[in-house]
């Protein structure tokens, strides 16, 4: 039952310093946003930390800072983003989440009804992934030093028993496939800030992808690798495994899945496609035999129908990510200097 005389002024209201004092008001805010929008019981306890009953196997624990800019952007906003993102780092150890936390830090004079909207959203995207967001906090930073939101979010999760996957696992020989068009996420969020039109509307390809990870799971056991591309897109990820397993990539530019629009977008916005975050997509390795099986278990699932194989790992000392490119000729994918895309993620 409401304790409160009155309740928050949700159309015309502002997030004020008091809704991060700790007090009645802050309580309120908790009971009429969060609590309704994240409707559990772990949450509804109310305690300062949640019980996840009893599980066996390995524990994997992912966090993950949600600092995007804009908050709400074509195809997801910071709430959805934030849920995806930490249940896929989870999902990239080969484990099924278990549950989340999510931390909110507000920026005094935030719309209520944009705070409504963000919880909603996230709460939404909790339920279609099945993974409850169990435990929370709320801060309240003065107006002016901080963007309207930012959400701090960490997951747990199990891996199944047989599973070995680590980005120290890639092998010379293994086959490079990556899940889906690369780019979209990065693009989506640029064309709102540069105002951009295009024929088609590009949407963030947002998603959580553990249903995606079980299924190529169930086909093929003996996955060497696995990573999704967020900040520094794809050239920077096949750069960290190669890396850390201390070998060398050969991949091919006319292979990689990029929808036209995302294309004609990086080439206004002198952008290179393999740099762009990805909210939905992931790449993996497994040797070469098992390659068949998982590519076509990863196309027969939704968030993995336009999988493709993308290259093959070397044996290089050097470790060099090279590509062998639409006019015939190889060029190294070196790291990313700079931050292409600031505020993506």
């Amino acid at each position: 039952m409401n304790t409160y005389s009155r309740k928050l002024d949700i159309k015309h209201g502002r997030v004020e310093m008091v809704h991060g004092g700790g007090g009645r008001t802050a309580a309120q805010l908790i009971d009429e946003i969060f609590l309704r929008a994240f409707r559990n019981e772990s949450l509804h306890a109310l305690e300062d930390a949640a019980s996840l009953g009893h599980h066996q196997g390995q524990l994997v624990v992912a966090t993950d800072s949600h600092v995007v800019s804009p908050l709400f952007f074509p195809g997801g906003d910071i709430g959805s983003l934030a849920l995806h993102g930490t249940v896929n780092d989870v999902a990239m150890a080969g484990a099924r989440p278990l549950a989340i936390t999510a931390g909110f830090i507000l920026e005094e004079g935030l719309p209520l009804i944009d705070l409504q909207r963000i919880a909603a959203s996230m709460a939404e995207a909790a339920r279609e992934a099945g993974v409850p967001v169990v435990a929370g906090d709320t801060k309240v930073v003065e107006k002016g030093k901080g963007d309207g939101c930012f959400i701090n979010t960490t997951g747990i999760g199990i891996v199944r028993p047989g599973v070995s996957i680590s980005a120290r696992n890639a092998k010379p020989g293994d086959t490079i496939i990556v899940s889906g068009g690369i780019g979209e996420h990065g693009v989506a969020i640029m064309s709102l800030r540069e105002n951009l039109r295009f024929d088609t509307k590009i949407y963030s390809d947002t998603a959580p992808q553990h249903d995606l990870v079980a299924a190529m799971l169930d086909a093929v056991p003996r996955i060497h690798a696995m990573r999704d591309p967020t900040r520094g897109g794809l050239g920077s990820v096949l750069n960290e495994i190669a890396r850390q397993s201390k070998v060398g990539m050969l991949i091919r530019e006319q292979d990689i899945p990029i929808k036209h629009a995302v294309r004609a977008a990086c080439e206004l916005l002198g952008l290179d496609p393999l740099y762009v975050a990805c909210e939905g997509r992931l790449v993996t390795f497994c040797a070469p035999e098992d390659a068949p099986a998982l590519l076509a278990a990863m196309q027969a699932h939704p968030q993995g129908r336009n999988a493709a194989i993308i290259g093959e790992v070397r044996d290089d000392d050097e470790c060099f990510v090279e590509m062998h490119t639409a006019f015939g000729g190889n060029r190294i994918v070196d790291w990313l200097t700079g931050e292409q895309l600031p505020r993506i993620c």
